[in-house]
């Protein structure tokens, strides 16, 4: 599961890449600060492309909420949700049907820019962390849903089962996040879209050629570690832990 991501671009690069404008611009300077470590269970704000607003790079809180919510009510959800991965993720598998995601499926996918994220391998009983980027350095997209808490976005990252390259990287659950294809953005944020449509454009495969895994140092799991460091991004090697 995608509980850790990292984005390290400045908003002008975004701004580029994704042919969006910062909705706020008072945030630049915010989201201008590199975040090698996003820790999904601490619900970060990032900044997502929202299907309402397609050309806007706008801020989400990680962790999506149900639509009835109050934002007083936001912080023991997510006290509640944990048990549940706390909102970060959504299975594809249940996108028309689950309670929360049904009502987003159709009005309100998003794109989350980052430049990397990481997943966990076990090799005898213990979990190394890989971190997966584009070999070019660049910022992709995943794929998303999202909630609107009081006009706050709260966003989760979509999930599927794994290629034959996840499988060997989470190669317990064999799950992964859905990358967007750079050809298929604008076609995930389209409106009018069918549930056929949504589903084959989770189940395009993103082009592994261009990704780049390594495994990364065990701080990323350590609660006791402050990880969003720069550092974190170097890859350190394990005997008998490769691909």
């Amino acid at each position: 599961m995608c509980f850790h991501t990292s984005q390290t671009k400045k908003v002008t690069k975004l701004e580029k890449r994704f042919k969006v404008s910062l909705d706020d611009d008072d945030a630049r300077d915010t989201y201008d600060i590199p975040s090698f470590h996003l820790n999904g269970f601490v619900h970060p704000s990032m900044l997502i492309i929202p299907q309402e607003e397609p050309a806007a790079l706008v801020e989400g809180k990680w962790g999506i909420v149900p639509q009835n919510k109050k934002p007083e009510d936001v912080s023991e959800y997510y006290k509640e949700a944990v048990r549940y991965g706390g909102g970060l993720n959504a299975q594809s598998e249940k996108l028309f049907n689950h309670f929360i995601y049904k009502h987003a499926a159709h009005s309100r996918r998003c794109l989350i820019p980052v430049t990397g994220f990481f997943e966990p391998h076990e090799e005898k009983s213990k979990k190394y962390p890989f971190y997966i980027s584009r070999k070019d350095n660049d910022a992709f997209a995943l794929a998303g849903i999202y909630t609107l808490i009081d006009g706050m976005p709260t966003f989760s990252i979509l999930t599927k089962s794994a290629s034959p390259l996840f499988e060997k990287i989470h190669n317990k659950r064999k799950r992964q996040p859905i990358l967007i294809p750079t050809i298929n953005e604008h076609d995930w944020l389209a409106d009018n879209l069918t549930d056929k449509d949504i589903q084959n454009l989770i189940n395009n495969i993103y082009p592994e050629n261009e990704l780049n895994a390594y495994t990364v140092s065990k701080d990323l799991f350590s609660p006791k570690v402050y990880s969003d460091v720069q550092s974190i991004l170097d890859e350190v090697k394990y005997e008998g832990v490769s691909l």
